[in-house]
């Protein structure tokens, strides 16, 4: 280990090796932290704009107050931690299918956990968000069939780019279907995609969804020396 990079954590798990590491950049001098699932980068806190953004514009959608809202993939918690910022915000459900991830924010080796941990409206679930959405019990283990007004995810690099294959009935047809029966009326569902916008997926959702868009979220990318983007897919339940 050099002083400029140590590994907080490894873990075997079965998806592969998850690592946890903490960096400092030498361009800002800044701590930066990143989780790694075998040779993918699954989070950086390099690049967290888009992250934010997800949270931003889907809670924008929803008038009113005392919103219930599912987060799904807790990476560094920065989505999640961006949807306690708003105080409409009335409770918080993040689920991830990695122990591992829940346990490091519950022991303070990612920021993010002790804003979440000391937050009474986040509840952190251990569980695949994709097995919840099919099960049709929805994602709170102890009121099975509860309503979401905000369903937002970032689990996947995009619709098209999978963690494993198993998740890909999400973005078809079907899994659109169950996802929306998860929200209230009038609620949002939001989804993080590395990927430019797919017009394919754009169609799949509007078979169900109203007011559906895809955003463009810019970002300067130090390393490449130039700004990146991502996509932010929003729809919302007539």
């Amino acid at each position: 280990m050099s002083a400029r990079f140590q590994e907080l954590d490894y873990r075997q798990t079965p998806l592969g090796e998850l690592t946890l590491r903490r960096r400092l950049d030498p361009g800002s001098g800044r701590e930066i932290h990143e989780i790694k699932l075998n040779d993918e980068f699954l989070m950086s806190s390099l690049f967290v704009v888009a992250e934010v953004e997800l949270a931003h514009l889907a809670l924008a959608e929803l008038p009113g107050d005392d919103l219930n809202v599912v987060v799904g993939g807790l990476g560094l918690g920065y989505t999640a931690q961006t949807v306690l910022e708003d105080p409409r915000v009335g409770s918080l459900l993040v689920v991830d299918a990695l122990n591992e991830v829940i346990e490091w924010h519950q022991q303070g080796l990612i920021p993010a956990g002790k804003t979440l941990a000391a937050d009474e409206r986040c509840r952190l679930v251990h569980g695949d968000f994709f097995e919840l959405t099919r099960s049709g019990l929805g994602f709170d283990p102890t009121a099975p069939g509860r309503l979401f007004d905000a369903v937002v995810v970032d689990i996947d690099h995009s619709p098209r780019h999978l963690l494993h294959p198993s998740n890909a009935d999400f973005y078809e047809p079907e899994g659109v279907r169950r996802i929306s029966d998860l929200l209230s009326p009038g609620g949002v569902f939001a989804l993080w995609s590395n990927d430019p916008p797919e017009d394919e997926y754009v169609a799949t959702l509007a078979t169900v969804f109203t007011d559906v868009r895809a955003e463009v979220v810019s970002f300067p990318n130090p390393i490449q020396g130039r700004d990146s983007t991502n996509t932010v897919y929003l729809a919302k339940r007539g």
